[in-house]
């Protein structure tokens, strides 16, 4: 019996003694998954696993390393997402995708609602799309799907359409996750799906009819990239953190 708990006593304090991995101070990290809850930053500029950039032109939009607000540990991704075409300020990651299918986990906190203009806070480069983004962010104060090349939406900013997506909280944590598997598209906030936010192979008036409608849609994505783009009106700060990306679902746990 004194041996068992010496041996329980020993793995406890290699346990305390092993340093933190971003993977493990992520939330709900499976084996096999890339998680970062950015803990591993050093600095105030992303870097490692994460890469700056500024699509088309750089204004005044920053991506830092924030230690004030954070959903877990002690870091987050902070986003100083601003109005106009040259303020588009995403960080990069390859990590995790590539395969027939991306699952992806990740905790927002937004400062500001959704506007009724479009906005992006989340975009993947497509390499079955002439590498144009899948875009996920914002119009009508809900949230959507947007494909750069055609500027279909997901779900059809019709009434009925935009009633079936949901407005996201600000000033506190939410979970969204997304499922690319094939041809299907899924969504989910705070563990629950939203049914405007699903694209499958049959299409759906006021949800994925206009999304379908050029014909059979199969996506190649080559990245993840957290940040902020407005093409008009839209001032947010928003922070990201405890991001996972696998090739099936995470959960929110």
């Amino acid at each position: 019996m004194r041996s068992g708990v010496l041996a329980a006593a020993v793995l406890a304090a290699v346990a305390l003694a092993a340093p933190h991995t971003s993977a493990q101070a992520a939330a709900g990290c499976p084996s096999g998954t890339f998680c970062d809850g950015f803990e591993t930053q050093t600095g105030s500029s992303p870097t490692g696993d994460w890469a700056t950039t500024f699509p088309n032109c750089q204004g005044t939009g920053a991506a830092v390393v924030d230690t004030t607000t954070v959903h877990d540990g002690s870091r987050s991704l902070r986003i100083d997402g601003h109005a106009g075409y040259c303020n588009h300020v995403f960080v990069r990651t390859t990590r995790g995708v590539g395969g027939s299918a991306l699952y992806a986990r990740f905790y927002v906190r937004h400062t500001t609602t959704l506007p009724d203009a479009h906005v992006t806070f989340l975009a993947m480069r497509d390499g079955a799309d002439n590498n144009r983004d899948l875009r996920m962010g914002g119009q009508n104060r809900a949230l959507q799907w947007n494909r750069e090349s055609d500027d279909a939406t997901l779900p059809e900013q019709s009434p009925v359409g935009v009633a079936q997506s949901v407005p996201l909280p600000v000033g506190q944590w939410t979970c969204v996750e997304f499922g690319v598997s094939g041809s299907e598209l899924r969504t989910w906030v705070n563990g629950a799906e939203v049914a405007g936010l699903h694209a499958d192979s049959t299409p759906t008036q006021d949800v994925d009819s206009q999304w379908l409608r050029r014909g059979t849609w199969r996506p190649a994505l080559t990245d993840v990239r957290l940040g902020w783009e407005s093409y008009g009106v839209g001032d947010d700060t928003l922070w990201f953190d405890d991001v996972a990306l696998a090739p099936a679902r995470i959960g929110c746990a």
